[in-house]
């Protein structure tokens, strides 16, 4: 690269998109966030400057469902490509609130794409989710897989993966990248990186385990432990969040290989069931984690696992670290950051 481009990204200050943002800011590319902070934070961003030995090009608190707002963001910078990490990713939540999934997730999504088309922007790297299978069965799914979604989640993913390949059929000028995530979960190396939700008890299983471990929380619920698994509870294809970001990065490479949409699976193509993470996360941390096991939770599926070889023949890409690795850095962001974020220091807003 020549010459560093510009990459807005949808959901800076969340899990993936901070640690996207460092990796971004580390290979000279300049960097714009928009984030509402539903479930992130804004001290975040001090970390990821402090990690990267520069500032991000700028922050805008804003929810990219206010096109004005959003519109001002693009009149303002000469934006290249588009990140789109913004939505809600709770599949448990989704179940109790569906109107607010498709509003936020569909809704957030066709304005973005209304505003990038009214700025001249065609290049999207579009931030998916394996919760579009739904129950696919046992075994490594592939792209071919049919999208069967059983959450309001998956379903509101799966609408969104449906209108960007509408756009790309109907105007030649875009290229999507679709990136299927398979349970991005660990931390940055650093461990001043990692998945601290500011509402309530991450959605997801690492952290959860990793605060149970930590005392910052008394005791793990395993949602499940009748599923027809080897030991009953679920499985999931685990990937490190530092693979899952460099695959972003890669990607952004590969948008002028071809227009239209393309779809891709990002996963470490092995499954783990919730009890091997537990005894994964213990280990690591050196101490046992309390945990009881409870009716299975509405919208999750008994095994998802992905299966990875079009996006290695494509790019390359293979992920590098294991699931010991994941629990390591999930455990130094909790055992260095007891309170998660609390005690950061807000970002300063810039100046006008």
């Amino acid at each position: 690269m020549t010459a560093p481009s510009t990459v807005l990204i949808t959901g800076g200050a969340g899990f993936v998109g901070s640690h996207t943002c460092v990796d971004l800011l580390d290979h000279g590319y300049e960097v714009i966030v928009v984030d509402d902070y539903t479930d992130s934070t804004p001290q975040v961003l001090a970390r990821v400057e402090r990690l990267a030995g520069r500032f991000v090009g700028a922050v805008y608190e804003l929810d990219i469902r206010d096109r004005q707002a959003l519109s001002a963001v693009f009149d303002r910078h000469t934006v290249d490509a588009v990140m789109h990490f913004a939505a809600l990713k709770s599949v448990g939540a989704s179940v109790r609130l569906p109107v607010e999934y498709y509003d936020t997730n569909v809704g957030g999504t066709t304005a973005l794409l209304r505003t990038m088309h009214e700025h001249g922007v065609h290049q999207l790297v579009y931030a998916s989710t394996c919760a579009v299978y739904g129950e696919a069965g046992a075994g490594r799914i592939d792209e071919s897989a049919p999208a069967r979604p059983v959450s309001p989640y998956g379903v509101s993913t799966w609408m969104c993966e449906r209108i960007l390949a509408d756009i790309c059929r109907r105007r030649p000028e875009y290229t999507v990248l679709c990136l299927r995530h398979f349970n991005p979960a660990g931390a940055h190396p650093s461990g001043l990186l990692g998945q601290d939700p500011p509402h309530g008890p991450p959605p997801n299983l690492m952290p959860s385990v990793a605060q149970v471990a930590g005392g910052r929380r008394e005791r793990l619920a395993v949602y499940g432990g009748d599923y027809p698994t080897p030991d009953g509870t679920a499985v999931r294809d685990y990937l490190h969040v530092m693979d899952t970001v460099e695959a972003h990065r890669l990607a952004l490479d590969h948008l002028a290989d071809a227009p239209g949409l393309h779809v891709f699976n990002l996963g470490a193509g092995k499954g783990r069931s919730v009890l091997e993470v537990i005894t994964a996360v213990s280990r690591a941390a050196g101490r046992p984690v309390p945990y009881d096991v409870v009716a299975r939770r509405p919208g999750d599926v008994p095994e998802v696992v992905a299966d990875a070889r079009a996006v290695a023949g494509a790019w390359g890409w293979r992920p590098t670290r294991d699931l010991d690795d994941m629990c390591r850095d999930a455990w130094r962001f909790q055992r260095l950051n007891p309170r998660g974020y609390a005690q950061s220091a807000r970002r300063p807003k810039p100046k006008d």
